[in-house]
This record gives structure tokens, C-alpha cells and sequence, in this order.
């Protein structure tokens, strides 16, 4: 086992010079990395907030408001479904968390039921309680729609995953790296953003729902009639950026979803700063046929319930492309981009709590990293000379090294974010590597003491160690990976670490090791163990 062999010998050069070549990049000054081939490796480890400083955010999120919207959407899916049967109804609209409407005609009433049973997804016969929506009648003619509690509750939890997703796309576009974006309780989040030194930006980007719509502008009444609070059903008023208020039709033509892209341009004649989008091809359908049929009448360009810009249809808009305007500033216009690329949240976010980091911080602790790992390897390596010399000592160490370089290698190839906490793992997995080459070394002593020649009592050691180093090691690695599926941020970046530790560890302890050995006799042929 201990003699050379060619396996060994290409997998100890491989592993060294990946862990030279993928650990060089966080060595060299960022002038000598970008003047380097493009083929080379150039990724560095990514520091965590405690390290590099930045910003920490605890938001949550509005289920309440998701609520309500779901009963205000229900409300205008129950209108347009009536009306297009032609179903005569009154008194439509919400009571107590519930959507109530009257059927005018008691003849018409069983029609009516068994279409919106259809329309929510309810079943038609049986059970009277759908997918979403419980359907209740009444002998004065009305029926009540309810939400069930377990919808709600599935659409909240789908709602605060969307908005992890969305606000990890818009940090994306920042520009910065490797986020923490995690879901904390029920209806939680918390973000934290390494190198983002302003947290009211990061707020600006994140909190606003950037919910996009295209509705028709209401002119069946007057300004002052819509001012006057005569506001016909279905139509709503909304403030607008060009001062004043624009009653617009609640049904939406086309929604921000059906965006493909939007990006921060200036308009050809004017010079103003404008936003470029494009629908998907429901969307430029959507788009291309209302517009061909309002010709003459205007539509209105809503941002999260404000009137950005309301223009005249000209002609039919078939494209499936437009601009926004509306007074934008590059940098404004720039940030509604990002804000469309990354699509709307489902509801709106409050900021629970915000803490900033300062880079000054975070240096000290990448010092204070860097002090107690020299000092644990200094220690480390007094150890091992003492204990075993300097040629199975200084072998132990070597191992060490190569286990040091393979870690950060993969930390940086896998650009995981390396936290105090992963710093504390690191200086732990290098504490404990040596304790296979102890178990080896041990080994070797006592089968040499019971009377076996050199290379039979080196064999023996590694062989007869292995059992107790794979059940040593598989618990910690199991324990790690326990706590990076159950624990949060620190907690995830100290399991991570340790293990890619553990990992590198058993391979240079043994791997690495028995090369090394095995070089030394085959040229030394020695009689007797210098450990003994």
C-alpha cells in the first residue's frame, strides 16, 4: 500500500496545482489579475458581510395587502363574468373579507352560481367549497365568495418565495456578490448584501413593488364627476406624476409579467431620458389588440397605483415594443429598468430592521482571521516536529498546506461566501487534520514495536487506521451537513466550510501522506522507523 503508484502520483499533482493555480487569484493585486489572460482563473473567495462590510436588511412582507388584492381581483373577475352572460346583478363588492354579490333576477340566480363555481374553480356538484373559493347562496338572492384559509395561506408562503427570487434578481443587477437572501419565519426575509455600503439604495431597489400595468383611461365621466366621488364601477382614481388624478379602468390590458425586457435609453427627439420595453408574444397579442381598438382614446402606464404617463392611441401598437416617459432622470430611469427585468414583487415589503456594516469592521476581522490561523498552524506544526520529527513532522505539515490550498481553491472556484463563522470552521478543520497522520503515525509505532519490518508496519498504519479515520470523519461531515440544511446564515457558512475541510482533509492526510512516504523509502530503504 505504501509503495508508489502512478494513480497517486497524478492525483497529488493535479490536486496541487489545482489548489495553486484557483488559490493564486486572492493573492494577487487586482492591476496583476486584470492583466492576465483571459483562459486564467481569476475568481476570489467572496467575503461575507462580517468581512467586507455592507448592509442588512429584515423585511416582510404585506400578506395583508396580498389579501386584499385577491378580494379586488375577485371582485372584477366576478363583474366581467356576469356581464358576459349577460346576468343582471347589484350591490356587488367586498364585506368582511368576503366578495358579495345580489342577482337581480331569481331566475337567473342557479345560472349564475354554477358559472362562478366554474369561473373560481369550484366544483358543480357535491361539494360546494373549490380549490380557492367556498361559494355560499342566500335566499335574498345573493351569493357570497370566500377565500379558504388554506388558499391564503398557500398564496402567502408562494408570495414571500417570489419575492426572495425577485429580490435576488434586482440585487443581481447591482452588482453585487453572492447575496443572503433568506426566508426568516412565516413571512420574513432577510437580506444581507457584502460590499453595499448604502442601505437606502439597497431599500429604494428592493421595497418598491414595481407592479406595471396598462389600463385604459376612463372618460364616461368628467374630472370633476370622478373629483365629485361619482365613479363608475370598474373604474378607479389613481394619482398621476403630471399632477392631479386620472380615473382609469380597474381591469388591466396587459401586466408587467408579460415584460421580456426593459432597458434605460433617450429618446431621439426630446433628448429625455425614457425606458424601452418589450412584451413576450401574449403580451405584444394582448398589447397590439387593444390598442386597434381604442384607436383615438388613451391608456394609461400605472407604476405601483400611479399614472406615469397616459398617451393618445395614434395607431395599433403591434411590435410587442414601447417606451415609458414621464420625467425620468438617467439614474431613475435606469432603476425602473432594473426594477421590470427583475418583475414585480407580489406584495409590498416593509423594512423590520436595517444595520450597516462598516468596511473598517470587516477588516478587522479578516485580521483577526488571518492572526488566529497563523496561530493555529504555528501550533500546529511545534506539535508535529516534536512529536514525530522533522521527516514525518515535516511531511504531516506538508499535508496540511495542500489540504489549506485545496480549500480555498474550492472555496473560490465555487464562489461561496466565506463568513467569521467559515473562518472559525477553517481554523477547526486545520486543527483536526492532523489527527489521521496521528492515528497513521501510531499505528506505525506500535505494529514496528510488535516486531514488523519498516515497510509492512508503514502499511499496516495506513491500512488498518483508514476505518477510524472514514468513521470519524463521515460524523463530522454528517453533523455539517445537518447544520447547513437547518441552520441559517453563520451557522450555514461554518457547516460549508468544514465541510470542504473535512473532505480535503482525509485526502491530503492520507493520499497526499502516503506519496510523500512512499517517495522517502523507496530512496532512504530504511530499518527502522525515526519515529520510534
Amino acid at each position: 500500500m505504501i509503495a508508489p503508484s502512478r494513480w497517486r502520483t497524478i492525483a497529488v499533482l493535479l490536486s496541487v496545482i489545482f489548489g495553486l493555480v484557483f488559490s493564486l487569484p486572492n493573492v494577487l493585486p487586482q492591476k496583476t489579475l486584470d492583466s492576465l489572460p483571459g483562459f486564467v482563473p481569476k475568481q476570489r473567495l467572496n467575503l461575507g458581510l462580517d468581512l467586507q462590510g455592507g448592509s442588512y436588511l429584515l423585511l416582510e412582507v404585506d400578506t395583508n395587502a396580498l389579501r386584499v388584492e385577491k378580494l379586488t381581483n375577485l371582485v372584477e373577475d366576478v363583474r366581467t363574468t356576469l356581464r358576459e352572460e349577460k346576468i343582471d346583478f347589484t350591490d356587488l363588492g367586498q364585506v368582511g373579507g368576503a366578495v358579495s354579490v345580489r342577482i337581480t333576477d331569481p331566475a337567473q340566480m342557479t345560472a349564475a352560481t354554477n358559472l362562478l363555481r366554474r369561473s373560481v374553480g369550484a366544483p358543480l356538484a357535491g361539494s360546494t367549497t373549490g380549490r380557492d373559493v367556498t361559494i355560499n347562496t342566500s335566499d335574498d338572492q345573493r351569493i357570497g365568495l370566500v377565500f379558504s384559509e388554506q388558499a391564503l395561506v398557500a398564496e402567502s408562503g408562494k408570495a414571500v418565495e417570489q419575492s426572495i427570487e425577485i429580490i435576488r434578481r434586482r440585487i443581481d443587477e447591482l452588482g453585487t456578490k453572492e447575496p443572503d437572501i433568506r426566508r426568516q419565519g412565516i413571512d420574513r426575509i432577510v437580506v444581507q448584501a457584502p460590499g453595499e455600503s448604502d442601505p437606502e439604495k439597497l431599500k429604494d431597489i428592493i421595497g418598491q413593488t414595481a407592479k406595471l400595468t396598462f389600463q385604459m383611461v376612463d372618460d364616461s365621466v368628467t374630472p370633476e364627476e370622478a373629483a365629485a366621488g361619482r365613479i363608475p364601477p370598474g373604474s378607479q382614481v389613481l394619482p398621476s406624476e403630471e399632477g392631479g388624478a386620472l380615473l382609469v379602468k380597474k381591469r388591466a390590458l396587459v401586466t408587467g409579467e408579460m415584460l421580456t425586457d426593459a432597458s434605460q435609453a433617450f429618446d431621439s427627439q426630446t433628448g429625455e431620458a425614457i425606458v424601452n420595453f418589450r412584451f413576450n408574444g401574449q403580451g405584444a397579442r394582448r398589447f397590439g389588440d387593444a390598442t386597434a381598438q381604442n384607436l383615438g382614446k388613451r391608456f394609461a402606464i400605472v407604476l405601483d397605483n400611479r399614472v406615469i404617463s397616459a398617451p393618445v392611441i395614434q395607431s395599433a401598437i403591434t411590435g410587442g415594443s414601447g417606451q415609458i416617459s414621464g420625467n425620468f432622470t438617467p439614474e431613475s430611469a435606469n432603476n425602473l429598468a432594473i426594477l421590470l427585468r427583475a418583475g414585480a414583487l407580489p406584495a409590498p415589503l416593509s423594512v423590520e430592521q436595517q444595520q450597516t456594516v462598516g468596511a473598517e469592521l470587516g477588516a478587522d476581522a479578516v485580521q483577526a482571521g488571518k492572526i488566529s490561523t497563523a496561530v493555529g498552524f504555528m501550533a500546529i506544526l511545534v506539535f508535529m516536529l516534536l512529536s514525530y520529527g522533522f521527516l514525518f513532522g515535516g511531511i504531516s505539515v506538508i499535508a496540511l498546506l495542500v489540504n489549506g490550498l485545496l480549500i480555498v481553491a474550492t472555496l473560490s472556484v465555487t464562489q461561496a461566501t466565506l463568513t467569521l463563522p467559515g473562518i472559525a470552521g477553517l481554523i477547526l478543520t486545520l486543527a483536526v487534520a492532523v489527527d489521521a497522520n496521528v492515528l497513521i503515525y501510531e499505528r506505525m509505532r506500535d505494529e514496528f514495536r510488535a516486531g514488523r519490518p519498516v515497510l509492512s508496519a508503514m502499511d499496516a498504519g495506513f491500512s488498518r487506521a483508514m476505518t477510524t479515520i472514514i468513521d470519524a470523519n463521515v460524523t463530522t461531515i454528517l453533523a455539517a451537513l445537518i447544520m447547513f440544511q437547518f441552520g441559517s446564515g453563520p451557522v450555514r457558512g461554518f457547516a460549508w466550510t468544514l465541510s470542504i475541510g473535512v473532505l480535503t482533509s482525509v485526502f491530503s492526510a492520507v493520499v497526499v501522506t502516503q506519496f510523500l512516504l512512499s517517495i522517502w523509502f523507496r530512496r532512504v530503504r530504511p530499518k527502522t522507523l525515526p519515529i520510534v
